[in-house]
């Protein structure tokens, strides 16, 4: 944006880290969060918004006060502490505990919003970001966690994302094999932080490091082993034969079981078991899980979640909580990617068929007056019809019809009523269908039924 103050060329950007979002990436954006939306709410869950900005305890009691480096936090007028939101887990949980712990359980809850956190810009990371997610509180496990998956599975079968991995693990076995050794729980937490980093050399070589961890050569062998189980269901059986000698491992094996168990009753197939899934805080407790799009590569990761305990970090009484989140945007790259392959793909089985003809209709209607006197009927009839709730353009620059059409084309109106003299004297109009290229007279007191019977 460029303006002139006072004969002085000022130029006007938008922040760093952040976009413009114009007409056709908005209608596909909605278009991916009512999809979502309507698989959420199919299970039962309702919307809730939470603040842009929270006090930043909040943020900093939930992940450490090192998070402040990443945050947009400043001080009001009056003093206080605040920061724009980083995610929504904890936002979430504050209104759980502000309003909601009275609420029936389970309680299931979903939202969509966006977040800001400091960090260096790059390919599909932005410093302003949406995320869309749930939380099912107080369910039962493993019927609520195999459930949320369930959901999660749906959402991005609706979208089309087919190739979508969901890596599942069991935090519970991990930190079972921690007690057994006496690992005390800040080790624990900055060896987790390691394995969800991902990157295995670094992980070894911290492991072996004996001035950082100095671990029993026994148990590194054995993380080693444990981290490289990746499969399906033959998993559990390889982890029962390392590492079921333990009692409390044995346990939150049988436990892993009967989730893999019930997730198979609520239908769901594309599951990977990964015992590296870590997801590295320390208010994680059991199932954890991450989705991957491989062909988005080095940003591949569209959504995280599992059963967590954060209530009760803040305060409030155990209880069972299960959540994911999709990176939105993430979300987006893959779905636009995809989209952009089946055009092309389209446009090479049909090659008579044009990039408008793929385009969806942004209006249903568009209503032309190709004469003076017709310019008042035309905006009663499009005042009309939006009132019986059908998209409709009307021509408010007073454009020739060859014009007309063109801006009808370039809208990909599905219908153009057009309206002259002859149609005002006969108080009918000329339909055009512009898939077809049909026209019909319609009388202008039949018009809602017409479209209607449509």
């Amino acid at each position: 944006m460029i303006l002139y103050l006072f004969g002085d060329l000022m130029e006007f950007s938008k922040p760093r880290g952040t976009r413009d979002f114009l007409f056709e990436e908005m209608r596909e954006r909605k278009k991916v969060e009512n999809i979502l939306r309507k698989v959420f709410e199919n299970y039962g869950y309702g919307e809730i918004k939470t603040p842009l900005f929270e006090e930043l305890s909040l943020f900093t009691t939930k992940s450490g006060e090192q998070i402040v480096e990443q945050l947009y936090n400043f001080k009001d007028k009056s003093g206080r502490e605040l920061t724009l939101r980083p995610e929504l887990t904890a936002p979430i949980a504050r209104v759980y505990l502000n309003e909601l712990q009275k609420t029936a359980k389970p309680l299931k809850l979903y939202y969509f919003g966006s977040c800001f956190r400091y960090e260096r810009p790059q390919k599909g990371r932005f410093r302003q970001f949406w995320q869309l997610g749930c939380e099912l509180i107080g369910a039962k496990s493993p019927e609520g966690e195999a459930e949320i998956i369930a959901m999660a599975e749906e959402s991005l079968n609706r979208l089309g994302l087919n190739e979508a991995e969901i890596h599942i693990n069991h935090l519970g076995i991990i930190r079972e094999l921690f007690k057994e050794f006496g690992i005390n729980k800040d080790i624990q937490e900055k060896i987790m932080i390691l394995i969800d980093k991902g990157n295995k050399e670094l992980l070894v070589e911290s492991l072996n490091n004996k001035e950082k961890f100095d671990l029993d050569k026994d148990l590194i062998d054995i993380l080693i082993k444990i981290l490289n189980l990746i499969g399906g269901d033959e998993v559990l059986h390889e982890a029962h034969q390392l590492i079921g000698n333990y009692l409390g491992v044995s346990n939150e094996l049988s436990n892993f079981t009967k989730f893999i168990a019930r997730l198979k009753s609520f239908n769901v197939k594309n599951y990977t078991i990964n015992c590296s899934v870590a997801r590295g805080l320390d208010y994680y407790t059991g199932i954890v899980f991450e989705i991957y799009i491989p062909s988005l590569g080095a940003q591949k990761q569209v959504a995280g979640g599992g059963s967590y305990n954060l209530i009760e970090l803040f305060g409030g009484e155990g209880i069972e909580s299960t959540g994911f989140a999709f990176g939105f945007d993430r979300l987006m790259n893959a779905y636009q990617t995809l989209n952009s392959a089946n055009s092309k793909s389209n446009s090479r089985s049909n090659p008579g068929l044009n990039n408008e003809g793929n385009e969806e209709s942004v209006v249903d209607i568009y209503v032309a007056a190709i004469c003076d006197d017709a310019r008042s009927k035309s905006f009663e009839i499009a005042q009309n019809l939006r009132a019986n709730d059908y998209s409709v353009e009307v021509d408010l620059s007073r454009r020739k019809f060859k014009k007309l059409m063109n801006a009808a084309n370039k809208l990909n109106v599905k219908f153009m009523i057009i309206l002259g003299e002859d149609e005002l004297l006969s108080a009918k109009v000329t339909i055009k269908n512009m898939g077809t290229g049909n026209q019909e007279l319609v009388k202008i007191e039949d018009l809602n039924s017409y479209f209607k019977d449509l």
